[in-house]
C-alpha cells in the first residue's frame, strides 16, 4: 500500500445469512490488505445471527471460515462508509437503491454486475455449493 486507505465493499443480500456474508469473507481474504469488507441485509432478521448452517457447511468446503459471522442489517452509516456497495441481486438492489441518497446511489451495482447471485435458501446442499463457486469467480471485478 501507498498509504491510501483500503477499498471499502459492502456486500448486501436479503438477510445477510447466506450471501452476502460469503461474499464478504470470499473478497476480504482474497484482497488481503487492499479492501476492507462489510456485510449486510436488507431485512433485519438475522441481526446477530450466525451464517446459514449450510452456507457454512458450503464455505468451509471451499477453505473459508463463515463461523465467526454474524447478521447486520443495512443503515445509511453503512452506505455512507462504503466505497462500493454490492447487492447480491436485483431485488436487493431495488431495495437499497430505495435506501440511496444523491452520494451513495452512485456506489450500488450487482455483485455479479449483469446477473444475480441465486439465493439459495431452503434449497440443497449443492446450491449452495454453486453460490460458493459463483460468488468466488465474481471477486475479480472487485479486486485491485
Amino acid at each position: 500500500m501507498t498509504g491510501t486507505r483500503p477499498r471499502r465493499l459492502l456486500t448486501v443480500c436479503l438477510g445477510n445469512h447466506c450471501r452476502s456474508p460469503l461474499a464478504a469473507l470470499i473478497l476480504a481474504e482474497l484482497g488481503g490488505p487492499a479492501v476492507e469488507v462489510r456485510s449486510a441485509g436488507t431485512r433485519d432478521k438475522w441481526v446477530g445471527r450466525p451464517a446459514h448452517p449450510e452456507m457454512v457447511t458450503a464455505a468451509a468446503s471451499a477453505g473459508y471460515d463463515l463461523t465467526p459471522h454474524r447478521g447486520v442489517h443495512i443503515s445509511q452509516a453503512l452506505l455512507e462508509w462504503a466505497d462500493a456497495v454490492l447487492a447480491m441481486d436485483t431485488g436487493n438492489l431495488t431495495v437499497l437503491r430505495a435506501l440511496a441518497d444523491e452520494a451513495t446511489a452512485p456506489k450500488l451495482a450487482l455483485y455479479l454486475g449483469d446477473r444475480d447471485v441465486p439465493d439459495p435458501w431452503g434449497k440443497v446442499p449443492e446450491d449452495f455449493a454453486a453460490v460458493v463457486a459463483l460468488v468466488e469467480e465474481g471477486t475479480v471485478r472487485h479486486l485491485p
